[in-house]
Order: C-alpha cells, then sequence, then structure tokens
C-alpha cells in the first residue's frame, strides 16, 4: 500500500464520500456501523467525514470485493493495517529498539 497525503481538514457529506469512492451509501452506513469510519453528525443526512474516510473506504471496498471478506473481517484487517503503520512509524523515529 503507498501513502497518500489526505487532507483533514477537508470534509464530505455522506453522498460526496459515496460518489468520491464508488461505494453506496448502504455500504458506508454499514461501515459506520462497524466502525471503519467515523463521522461527525447525529446521522446519516448529518454526517461529515474527513479526507482519512476516502482511503479507509477505498481499501475497504477492495478487501470486501477483490479478497471477498466480509465486514467485519475487512474492518480487522484496517485495524492490523493501521497498527502495523503505526509500528513502521515508530522504528522510522527509533521509537522501537530491537
Amino acid at each position: 500500500m503507498t501513502g497518500t497525503v489526505l487532507d483533514e481538514r477537508i470534509t464530505l457529506t455522506l453522498n460526496e464520500l459515496c460518489g468520491m469512492c464508488g461505494a453506496s451509501t448502504e455500504l458506508v452506513i454499514d461501515m459506520v456501523e462497524e466502525g471503519i469510519v467515523d463521522p461527525t453528525g447525529r446521522g446519516p443526512e448529518e454526517w461529515c467525514f474527513t479526507g482519512e474516510a476516502i482511503q479507509r473506504v477505498q481499501v475497504v471496498r477492495r478487501i470486501t470485493e477483490d479478497l471477498r471478506v466480509n465486514l467485519p473481517g475487512a474492518a480487522l484487517a484496517l485495524e492490523l493495517m493501521d497498527k502495523l503503520h503505526a509500528l513502521r512509524q515508530q522504528t522510522a523515529q527509533g521509537g522501537i529498539h530491537g
């Protein structure tokens, strides 16, 4: 996976996020319920997503479609990828010593 700088100041509505990622609203709502993305707002009509949500939705779509993994499995895979990324950053900054 390659790194992409996403502007965290960007905010997207549910429809904008779905359009950018080619995802159905049902899928993104399921991702919110699964804890994969965490919008602000009280419900789907008010939700605002950050730029990070774009990458997370795209990654989960690939995992579920290409590998045929269910959404809870994709959420676990994404969590493990997040932890791996954090460990790599710590290592690069000299925070972990073997």
